[in-house]
């Protein structure tokens, strides 16, 4: 997949997200205890090659694997990649070529370090890009993922629209995302005005569960987290911490499998235009 276009230009706030996540991929890569608290909080759910600092668990990974449904000789795109290990497992195990977009450099820089344990040379490349600014050609993907990622958009229906430019018509995307429980869920709509028809909506049923025991555990083993991965470090998690898990009794968190209708005529259109 042609990855050669620039990295974005960034807003105030993507640069200092970007510095935040630099900072966090640093200070993790350094230490096994990250991994290692994640691993205490999935229990047997937690895939332990993947390695991911998100909410992706066996179940995810099973409903990607089932959904992507990703014609041969198509590309993946993982929006959000992180330091990789959830497209690199999916690359593999689907036999597709893959392509990482994350904001942070070092996260890229650690996913490329990654990729020979996966996949043969020239099957994965990773560049710096955003959810809605990826660098990637129009209709470049047979399938998208995004975990844990498009909540850091700036606006939703741009991130969906951008994963509407760069699938194939017919390619298929699985997001992850959550509301409260008590407002009305957006999916629809949103992926309406991006172009996008959703085909499943998947509660998550246990993943508010497992960001509670998550927290505990940074909590518990605060002295810990300062001690492997810096003072600053362990104060943003613990700021995490304090800020979400008082909010998990009231998360719906779910997994959508979005498609690309197969007309190559058909355009996303805007919330304000409907």
């Amino acid at each position: 997949m042609n990855t050669a276009d620039p990295s974005p230009a960034l807003t105030p706030a993507e640069q200092a997200r970007q510095d935040g996540y630099d900072a966090l991929h640093t200070a993790r890569a350094a230490s096994p205890l990250p991994s290692h608290l994640y691993a205490a909080a999935m229990g047997d759910a937690y895939p332990a090659e993947i390695a991911a600092a998100s909410s992706c668990d066996w179940p995810l990974i099973g409903i990607m694997v089932a959904d992507l449904r990703m014609p041969e000789g198509s590309a993946l795109v993982d929006l959000g990649c992180g330091t990789g290990g959830i497209g690199l497992w999916l690359a593999r195990a689907l036999h597709v070529p893959v392509a990482g977009i994350d904001i942070s450099p070092r996260a890229v820089e650690l996913a490329a370090a990654r990729a020979p344990a996966f996949l043969p040379p020239g099957r994965a490349a990773f560049r710096v890009g955003t959810v809605e600014r990826t660098g990637l050609p129009d209709a470049s993907a047979g399938g998208v993922i995004c975990v844990d990622a498009l909540g850091h958009a700036s606006d939703p229906v741009t991130a969906l629209a951008e994963i509407h430019r760069i699938l194939t018509p017919g390619g298929r995307a699985v997001v992850t995302g959550a509301v409260r429980r008590d407002t009305e869920p957006v999916w629809h709509h949103q992926a309406e005005a991006a172009g996008l028809r959703v085909e499943y909506v998947r509660e998550r049923p246990d993943e508010p569960a497992m960001w509670r025991r998550l927290y505990q555990l940074w909590q518990a083993r605060a002295d810990e987290l300062a001690l492997h991965l810096g003072e600053d470090q362990a104060r943003v998690m613990l700021a995490e911490a304090a800020r979400r898990r008082p909010n998990l009794d009231s998360r719906q968190a779910v997994a959508l499998t979005l498609r690309r209708p197969l007309r190559c005529t058909d355009a996303p259109t805007t919330l304000e235009s409907r």
